[in-house]
C-alpha cells in the first residue's frame, strides 16, 4: 500500500493521494464536532462554552504533536523517495521514542498547568469547572495523541493515505457513540465528552502503532536499522522544532484571541466556540492539502524531480481553490443553520456572534488555499525559515490587529483580524515558491 508519488500524472497522483487525507480530515472534525454538538445540545450552553474554552489550550498540545508529525514525516518522505529504507526505518523508530518521551513530560507539565492557565485567560467562574475538567482528561491522553499523529505521519510519508483514515473512521464513530452514551445516556456533561474523546483516541492510537511497525517491518533492507539514532534526530528536528513552534506561536496567539473573546461573556463564548470549530473544519481540511503537497514534494525532491514539485504545486492549488470554495458557500449561505446544531435556538446572542464570525473569515478562504498550498512545496522542501516568516507574520498581525480593533468594532474587531493576516501572508508565500527558495539546485547555483 505504499505509495511512490515520484512516477504518473502529477495532478492524478496527487488528489488520489489526497482525498482519502481529506476524507480523514472530515472524520476527525466530525466527532471534534460532535463532542461541541452533543454538549450543546444535551448538556446547554454553559457546557459548550465550557469545552470551547479549553480549545485553544489543548491546541498548543496539538501543535507539539502536529510538528513532530511534520518532522518526521518530511525525513520519512525524502529518505523514501531516495530509496534508503534502512534509514527511514531509522528515522520511524526514532520518532516514536523521542514523542513518547516527550507525551510523559508534557503530560506532567499540562496537568500542573492546566487550571492557573485557565485563571490567567480570564475564564468566567460559571464555567470554570468543566472547563478545567475537560481540560485535565484531554492532557491524560496526550501520549495516545502523539503516538496516533506520528503513526499517521508515516503512514502518509509512504504514500499511504487510506489506512489512517480507516482509523480515523473507527475513532470517529466509537466517539461519537461514546459521547451519546456518556452524556445523554448517563449525563456525565463535560466529563463524559472528555472521556469519550480519550477513549476513542487511546484505541486508535493503539492500533495504528500497532499497523505502522507491521507496514515498517514488511519493508526489506539489507542491514539492520537502529531504533534510536541522535543524528537522526537532529535531522528531524531541523523541520520539527520549527513546525512545532509556528504551531505553538499559532495557539498562543489562539491564547491571546481567546481571551478577549472570555471578555464579552459565556454567550459570546459559545457562539466562537460553534464558529471555530466550523471554521477549524476548513482550514484542517486545507491543511491536508498542504501535507499532500508536502509528501509529494518531500519524495520528488529526494528523488531528484524538480519539475514534478512544480506540477504538484499547481495541481494543489487548483484542489484547494475547490475546497475553499465549498466551505465559503457553506458558511456564507448556510451558517446559521449550521450553527444550530450546536445550539438551541434560544440561544440567540450566541448564534448571532457566531454568524457574523464564519461570514467575515470565510470569504477569504481562497487566500488561506493560496498560502498553504504554497507552504506545502517550503515544508516538504525543509525551508523552514521561510516557512516560518509567512506563518509568524500571519499570528503577528491576526494577534496585534485584534486587539487594535477590539477597541472600535467591539467584538467584530476580533474576527477582521484574520483576513487582513491570511492576505499577507499568502502574497508572502507566494513570493517565497515563485523565487525557488525551496529548490536545491537553485541553492547550489
Amino acid at each position: 500500500m505504499n505509495k511512490d508519488l515520484t512516477t504518473g500524472k502529477p495532478a492524478g497522483v496527487l488528489l488520489r493521494f489526497t482525498l482519502p487525507m481529506l476524507l480523514s480530515v472530515a472524520f476527525q472534525q466530525l466527532y471534534n464536532i460532535a463532542d461541541s454538538v452533543i454538549a450543546g445540545k444535551f448538556a446547554g450552553e454553559d457546557a459548550l462554552a465550557a469545552v470551547g474554552a479549553s480549545y485553544p489550550v489543548t491546541m498548543i498540545f496539538m501543535a507539539v504533536a502536529f510538528g513532530m508529525n511534520i518532522g518526521i514525516s518530511v525525513v520519512i518522505s525524502q529518505l523514501f523517495g531516495a530509496k534508503d529504507f534502512k534509514e527511514m526505518k531509522t528515522a520511524a523508530y526514532t520518532g516514536f521514542i523521542s514523542v513518547a518521551v516527550l507525551g510523559v513530560v508534557l503530560t506532567v507539565v499540562g496537568t500542573v498547568l492546566c487550571e492557573p492557565i485557565l485563571r490567567m485567560l480570564g475564564t468566567p467562574e460559571n464555567i470554570m469547572e468543566d472547563t478545567a475538567l475537560y481540560l485535565a482528561i484531554y492532557i491524560w491522553g496526550l501520549l495516545f495523541l502523539f503516538i496516533y499523529n506520528i503513526s499517521s505521519g508515516v503512514f502518509t510519508s509512504l504514500g499511504d493515505s487510506k489506512t489512517p483514515l480507516w482509523f480515523l473512521i473507527a475513532s470517529s464513530v466509537g466517539n461519537i457513540v461514546l459521547d451519546a452514551v456518556f452524556v445523554i445516556i448517563f449525563h456525565w456533561g463535560v466529563g463524559g465528552v472528555a472521556w469519550a474523546t480519550f477513549l476513542a483516541q487511546g484505541v486508535a492510537s493503539a492500533c495504528a502503532f500497532w499497523a505502522v511497525l507491521r507496514r515498517l517491518k514488511s519493508i526489506e533492507t539489507k542491514e539492520k536499522p537502529a531504533l534510536f539514532s541522535g543524528a537522526m534526530l537532529r535531522r528531524i528536528s531541523i523541520v520539527a522544532i520549527p513546525s512545532i513552534l509556528q504551531q505553538s506561536f499559532v495557539s498562543v496567539g489562539n491564547l491571546c484571541i481567546q481571551g478577549l473573546v472570555n471578555g464579552f461573556g459565556s454567550s459570546a463564548i459559545a457562539g466562537y466556540s460553534a464558529g471555530v470549530k466550523l471554521n477549524t473544519f476548513a482550514t484542517t481540511s486545507l491543511t491536508a492539502l498542504n501535507n499532500s503537497v508536502s509528501s509529494f514534494t518531500g519524495q520528488n525532491i529526494g528523488a531528484g524531480k524538480m519539475e514534478r514539485v512544480r506540477s504538484g504545486f499547481k495541481a494543489g492549488l487548483v484542489i484547494s481553490f475547490a475546497v475553499a470554495l465549498v466551505f465559503m458557500g457553506a458558511y456564507v449561505f448556510c451558517g446559521e443553520n449550521l450553527l444550530l446544531l450546536f445550539m438551541n435556538s434560544t440561544s440567540a446572542e450566541a448564534i448571532e456572534i457566531g454568524k457574523k464570525f464564519l461570514l467575515i473569515v470565510s470569504l477569504f478562504y481562497l487566500f488561506l488555499a493560496l498560502k498553504l498550498a504554497a507552504d506545502g512545496v517550503l515544508r516538504g522542501a525543509g525551508a523552514m525559515v521561510y516557512f516560518m516568516i509567512t506563518t509568524f507574520l500571519d499570528l503577528i498581525l491576526r494577534v496585534v490587529l485584534a486587539f487594535i480593533l477590539v477597541h472600535p468594532f467591539g467584538i467584530t474587531g476580533i474576527w477582521l483580524s484574520w483576513p487582513f493576516g491570511w492576505i499577507i501572508s499568502s502574497t508572502l508565500s507566494l513570493a517565497f515558491y515563485l523565487l525557488g527558495v525551496w529548490d536545491p539546485l537553485k541553492k547550489k547555483a
